[in-house]
This record gives structure tokens, C-alpha cells and sequence, in this order.
């Protein structure tokens, strides 16, 4: 079928509502265009053949958009064609990424790097840097990874800029210290985190070693949809000729910074604390070496050490899972280990299981590991002198909204700032590069002093900050990711990792459990339990039916759930926030329910994912340790008949009609 006959097919299927209008669209430019390669066309004209309209609906419905610092979603499509698969064997990667609009290819890459380029330039020309714009790229262990990095390594050269990239896998955590460490201008990461194995992503950094935000993001996002379809044949050869590679000493830098967020490492190196680790088939190997060195008995979990993009021994490659720690478990209870830590595919999210009392292993949930090293980390800087025994101010511990309340109390009761951000990192790296920032101009203002921050010593730099600025204390999020210091702008699976043993360490020689200690927390600030409802929607439809839970929330919150009624509506869209620094919170889709019982609960579509999350809060004052047991049970019941009421209502509010 030629190209002609191809068109005319898909106008037909647009006019009897067969392919939305705006796939329509799409596929005309793309047919028409003269940038396709001969297997692209061809895989357009198997689907087109095929009658595959739902399946080039959600390839073309839209162009994939830049949400929480970047791109994310489908390389594998849900149909493989024979041009796609290419001479690759069934269940092997395809030849070729899918084609299509709203999905992460060649065409996507190469635009969304021209775009970035294109910003850098005019960002070092508008503020007077006269220096070529340096570019790096790491990436994580998926399909077509490594084929994107050498793909936008190449773009950005051919550009006229300076490309590095890495000599294998390497961390987000990484990828955020490197662009510092390098004093590049922008950064990028291929990774899907933690999604299923056909997806992959494009995380964009900037010069501060942290995702995008305003008004990066949005500048990035129009040189992005800028670039015409007839400038992509030029860079899909890819040619690394120019680019520069980074070998294994690249690395110590990044794990001298790691190491230095240990508040008490000769109590850790004294422990021999026994853990069981896994990187998920990931990029967590870097951990290995920092945990040995620092004397924690590691054990690996051999099935799932080296690097599969099919992650093959799990459902998912989320540590939020116990599934995907199932593996580790059993080796912890076969070698006697006191602590089991899992890292996400690109390393930057941690789940954990500590054994308690009665010798059993209990997994944790995000929020609480965030409380524990929170507590840690501000005790142990107390009794270390580098915070005032009462707090101060000039200290922060920086979260986000739909992280457990918990960690407020926690901050308040230490006298220290707490900040809350909307979801994603990105919003914690924005705050370290503002404390940065005024340090710096303090400084100069001061005596003329022209800081190096990253080469300041951590006790040095948090002296200052305290004195001129805000020292950052600890930050993290809910769907596990943490970060102990400021060397990295984004949460850090390989860290994190590290100071939970040095937690693990510290409980281990007052002779007392995780789990105990996680008590203590809440009879000392209450009983807080978090609990997450989310519905998937995939594709098309399934966007449609989030933007209608999202729309009627706003036009009409619900009034009464589970029997209990909404008392405050708070929507961060149209209304004006005010974090604890005195900043304006961005607007964004995200609504906050009050409930007459004093819990709460919040809404936001993922960023990242094709669904919509719930957020549940609850708390309850326990003082007596022998009603601690049936507190947790009643309000574990009373959370879940809540988060099923709002899911419930929830996905009739998706099938209403417009």
C-alpha cells in the first residue's frame, strides 16, 4: 500500500470515529513527512494495514510530553510489527523502538535533545557564558538504553556541544552529581525508574545537578515542539566519534560524596551489621562497594545481580513491592541478615525489611523509613554539635505534601523548618539551589568570598548555611526516595542505602530493633498509617477519563465518604499556597480533603505513570505502648474502607458522561 492509500485509510477510520482526530493529525504528518526511515513507514503502513486503531491511537494521540522532569512512557508498543521486530527473535529486544508520536523513540529523542540544546544555547547567550554547551548523558539497564544515550550523545554533538557519557549503567544519583562534578550545563538520564520493562524515559537536568523545573521545564518544552519532523533525518546516524567517554574514574568522586553523608562511621564499621542486598537487575552495584567499605556484611541476591531489561525474576522492579524483595528475604533468613535493601533499575528509590524482636522480617513502607532517618539525622546532629540542642531555623528537613505527616512532627518537635513541596524531586533540588544560591551571594556581599560548595567540607558548608543561609538536614518523599545531603540533587537509592545501616548500627549497639524504635516514634508524636489508592488508565481513553476525575473534584468535591465529612478543600491549582521559606507553591492539579475525624487525604494524576493516585493520612494518639497493637489494627481497617470508598468513587466520576 502506498503512501497515498495509507492516508486515505486513516482519514476514513478519523471520519467513522475510528482514530481520534488528533491521531489523524499525526499520522498525516508523519506519512507525509520525508523523515521516516524505510522500516519506520513500513511498520506504519503493517499497523495501518492491520486496522490497528487502538493501537496507533495511543502512538499518536499525542506527542509525548514532558511531565516530572522529562519524558516517560511506551519504547516497546503493546503490538510489535515485523518491521519493528526486525531480525531480533521473539522475546528478544525489537530492532527498532516502536514509531510513534506519544512514545519514547529515535524521533522523540532527537527532538526532545535538539530542544534542550537549543535552551542551553540561548540560556549561556542570554547570560553571557561563552562556552560550549556541555551535555551528560547516563542511563539505566532497559531496552534501547544504551541506543538512546549514543543517540542524543550524537545529537548534542553534531549541534555543536560537548557530549560526555559513561562507559555502562550508572545511576540517577549519578547522573545528578556528574553534571556538578563535570560543571555541565545540563544533564540527562535514560530511565523509566521503576515502570514496567517497555517503557523508558528521558529525565532532563539542568546546570544545578537537579531535574527541571519553571522556568527551565516550560523554555525546554517549546524549543522541544519547535523542532520541525524534517530536521530529524539528519541526526539519526549516530555517530560517538566526538563524545566523550567516562571510565571507572568517574566514579569515585560520586562515591566519596556517598560516603560522606555517614554522621558516625566508626559505629557502623563496629556493628558488622549482616545485610542482604539487591540492585533488582539494576544500576544499584554501585552500592556493593560502599556498603563493604564501610564494614556492613553484604550478601548479594545472585538472581538478580546482573543487569536484564526484562527484570525477569519479578512482576515489578518496584522495592515499593514486597514481590519484587521476595528473593531477598529468603537469602536474609538463610544467611541470618539483620536488614534487606532493594534499589529501583536506576537506584533511586530504596525499599527496606528489619528483623524484630521475635526475629521475624518486617517490610517498611516509604513514609516510614523517611520518618526513621529523619529522627536519626536530627538526634545524631544534635549530639554531634552540628544543630543547637533546640533547633534552629536556619535548618531544614524539606518533604513533600503527600508524604506522612509524620515527618512534620518530627521537624517541629526538633525546632526545625519544615518544608512541603509538590511531588517530585525536583521541587527538593529547586530548594538546595536557592540555599545554595544565598549562601553564595551572602558570601560575596560578606567578604568577597567566592564559594565552591561541592568542595567545602560537609561540617564547613553546614556551618555556613546555618549562619548565612538554610542547612538541608534531610529530605525525601514518600514513594521511597530519599537524600541525606546536598552533593546530590536527587534522591539517592545508593546513600540512602548506606545511613539506613548506619541507623541499623546505631539501634543495633543500644540494643534495640527498627521496629521498636519506629514505636517509640509514635508514642512520642502519634500513631500516623498511610495508605495509597491509585486506578490505571491506560492509553487514550484512559488519559480522558483522568482529566474528568481530575475537572469534576475541582467543578465539585465529594461532601462525605465512608460516613465521614469533607471539611476543607484545598485546590493547589487555583488557590495560593505559601511553603515555610515564604515561596509561592506552582500551581498544579493536586486537591487536599480535609475529613471531619481530623485525617486527610490528597489527589493528583501520576506524572509519571497513566493513572490517578490517592494519597490517605490517618492519625490517632496513643500514650500507653500496651494499646499500640490494637490502634494499628482499628486504624489500619478504618484507612481501608476509606481508600475504597474514594477509589469507588472515584472511577464513577472516570465513567460519567462529559
Amino acid at each position: 500500500m502506498d503512501a497515498a492509500a495509507l492516508l486515505s485509510k486513516v482519514e476514513e477510520a478519523g471520519q467513522d470515529n475510528r482514530l481520534l482526530d488528533s491521531a489523524v493529525q499525526n499520522l498525516r504528518d508523519w506519512l507525509s513527512g520525508d523523515f521516516l526511515p524505510a522500516w519506520a513507514r513500513q511498520s506504519l503502513a503493517e499497523l495501518i494495514e492491520a486496522e490497528e486503531f487502538e493501537e496507533l491511537n495511543d502512538r499518536f494521540f499525542r506527542y509525548l510530553e514532558f511531565g516530572t522532569g522529562g519524558m516517560r512512557g511506551r519504547t516497546i508498543g503493546k503490538v510489535t510489527t515485523p518491521a519493528e521486530r526486525g531480525a531480533s527473535a521473539a522475546g528478544a529486544t525489537p530492532e527498532h523502538p516502536a514509531v510513534g508520536a506519544n512514545l519514547l523513540n529515535d524521533f522523540t529523542v532527537i527532538r526532545a535533545t535538539v530542544g534542550l540544546f537549543r535552551y542551553t544555547a540561548a540560556f549561556l547567550a542570554e547570560n553571557g557564558i561563552d562556552d560550549l554547551p556541555r551535555l551528560v548523558i547516563a542511563h539505566d539497564v532497559r531496552h534501547f538504553s544504551r541506543h538512546f544515550c549514543e543517540l542524543a550523545a550524537s545529537t548534542w554533538n553534531r549541534l555543536g556541544g560537548v557530549a560526555f557519557i559513561f562507559d555502562g549503567p550508572r545511576s540517577t544519583p549519578q547522573l545528578s552529581f556528574s553534571v556538578r562534578h563535570l560543571k555541565a550545563h545540563a544533564g540527562v538520564v535514560i530511565t523509566a525508574s521503576h515502570n514496567p520493562p517497555h517503557d523508558n524515559g528521558y529525565k532532563v537536568y539542568f546546570s544545578d545537578g537537579a531535574q527541571v523545573v519553571p522556568p527551565h521545564d516550560k523554555g525546554i518544552i517549546a524549543k522541544v515542539n519547535a523542532v520541525g519532523l524534517e530536521e530529524l533525518p539528519a541526526f539519526l546516524e549516530i555517530d560517538c566519534g566526538r563524545v566523550v567517554t567516562l571510565g571507572p574514574n568517574a566514579d569515585v568522586a560520586y562515591t566519596a560524596c556517598v560516603r560522606s553523608t555517614v554522621l558516625d562511621p566508626e559505629r557502623l564499621r563496629e556493628s558488622k551489621l549482616k545485610a542482604v542486598f539487591t540492585p533488582i537487575h539494576g544500576t544499584g552495584a554501585t552500592a556493593l562497594p560502599i556498603l563493604r567499605d564501610a564494614g556492613v556484611d553484604l550478601t548479594v541476591v545472585p538472581e538478580q545481580e546482573k543487569p536484564d531489561p526484562n527484570f525477569s525474576t519479578v512482576k515489578s522492579p518496584n522495592p515499593e513491592n514486597a514481590e519484587a524483595l521476595e528473593l531477598a528475604l529468603r537469602l536474609a533468613g538463610e544467611v541470618g541478615a539483620e536488614v534487606v535493601m532493594g534499589t529501583d533499575p536506576d537506584c533511586d528509590r530504596m525499599g527496606v525489611a528489619v528483623r524484630n524482636r521475635e526475629g521475624k522480617l518486617e517490610l517498611l513502607t516509604g513514609n516510614q523509613i523517611g520518618a526513621l532517618l529523619a529522627e536519626y539525622r536530627l538526634r545524631r546532629l544534635k549530639e554531634l554539635g552540628w544543630l543547637p540542642a533546640d533547633g534552629t531555623r536556619s535548618a531544614a528537613l524539606i518533604k513533600t505534601f503527600v508524604t506522612s505527616p509524620l515527618q512534620d512532627a518530627i521537624g517541629r518537635a526538633h525546632g526545625v523548618k519544615v518544608i512541603n513541596t509538590l511531588t517530585g524531586f525536583k521541587w527538593i533540588g529547586e530548594k538546595l539551589k536557592d540555599y545554595e544560591s544565598q549562601l553564595r551571594e551572602k558570601l560575596l556581599a560578606f567578604d568577597g568570598t567566592a564559594l565552591d560548595h561541592d568542595a567545602t567540607t560537609p561540617r564547613r558548608k553546614a556551618e555556613l548555611l546555618l549562619r548565612h543561609s538554610t542547612f538541608y538536614v534531610f529530605g525525601g518523599e514518600e514513594s521511597y526516595g530519599y537524600l541525606p545531603a546536598d552533593g546530590v540533587r536527587d534522591k539517592d537509592g545508593n546513600a540512602a542505602c548506606l545511613i539506613f545501616c548506619e541507623l541499623a548500627a546505631w539501634l543495633k549497639a543500644d540494643g534495640r530493633t527498627v521496629p521498636e524504635f519506629l514505636d517509640e516514634l509514635y508514642l512520642t508524636y502519634g500513631y500516623h498509617l498511610e495508605a495509597l489508592g491509585q486506578i490505571y488508565y491506560e492509553g487514550a481513553a484512559g488519559a480522558a477519563k483522568i482529566h474528568r476525575i481530575l475537572e469534576t473534584y475541582r467543578a465539585s468535591p465529594p461532601k462525605k465518604l465512608d460516613g465521614i465529612g469533607v471539611s476543607k478543600f484545598t485546590d493547589f491549582g487555583r488557590e495560593t499556597i505559601i511553603d515555610a521559606d515564604g515561596k509561592r507553591i506552582p500551581p498544579q492539579d493536586l486537591y487536599f480533603l480535609e475529613l471531619d475525624n481530623g485525617w486527610s487525604y490528597a489527589v493528583r494524576g501520576s506524572g509519571t505513570e497513566p493513572k490517578i493516585k490517592f494519597y490517605l493520612f490517618a492519625r490517632r494518639e496513643v500514650d500507653d505502648p500496651a494499646r499500640l497493637a490494637d490502634a494499628k489494627k482499628e486504624t489500619a481497617a478504618a484507612l481501608d474502607r476509606l481508600r475504597e470508598a474514594i477509589e469507588q468513587e472515584a472511577a464513577s466520576r472516570a465513567e460519567a458522561k462529559a
